[in-house]
């Protein structure tokens, strides 16, 4: 039991690190990679989402590329592997998204895995998606980069600094997920 709470400290350490320096890295820089394109000013009405987002191709994303460069250094300097899977939310699976596992594989346990994923979704399965992740007790933040679902705090095995657990993040055309809401910053595909 107490070398699976090391594991898990050891990963929210990792994590923390790597969300760390991603933030400080972005807020030293003249522009933010990654933080999404610039655009006017919103009405200001939370949930305003974005309409000029930039073109992805889902074919171009891959687990190295989703992260920052620094970020997958700093997975595989720790001893750090992924595993790519396919973009599933409850029942529905994405066919043309990415799903990416990071961490220490051949550990018993899972506490050493960090979760990024992204895809392309419809707005009617994206609608859809929200409204049964809801029903299960999922929790819905209307954010200025899109629609946040997060499952409940108290069901989640790990939270981040704002006691937030896996996350979805659904913009205007694609969704993205991490363990954490934090985790979702370190996507870097802009």
């Amino acid at each position: 039991m107490r070398s699976a709470r090391l594991r898990l400290a050891r990963s929210v350490m990792i994590l923390a690190t790597v969300v760390s320096a991603v933030a400080l890295s972005t807020a030293c820089s003249p522009t933010s990679p990654g933080a999404g394109p610039s655009v006017g000013s919103t009405s200001g009405t939370p949930g305003a989402v974005p309409s000029a987002l930039p073109s992805i191709d889902p074919d171009d994303v891959t687990c190295d590329n989703m992260l920052s460069a620094d970020t997958v250094d700093t997975f595989t300097a720790t001893g750090w592997t992924v595993r790519e899977d396919p973009f599933v939310i409850l029942d529905l699976e994405l066919p043309e998204g990415t799903s990416c596992t990071w961490g220490d594989f051949s550990s018993p346990t899972s506490d050493d895995l960090v979760l990024f994923g992204w895809s392309p979704i419809s707005d009617a399965d994206a609608s859809a998606t929200q409204a049964a992740l809801e029903a299960e007790g999922w929790q819905r933040e209307d954010d200025s980069r899109g629609v946040l679902i997060t499952e409940d705090p108290a069901a989640a095995l790990r939270v981040d600094d704002e006691g937030y657990g896996i996350t979805y993040l659904f913009r205007n055309g694609w969704v993205e997920v991490s363990d954490t809401k934090q985790g979702l910053d370190l996507i870097d595909l802009g």
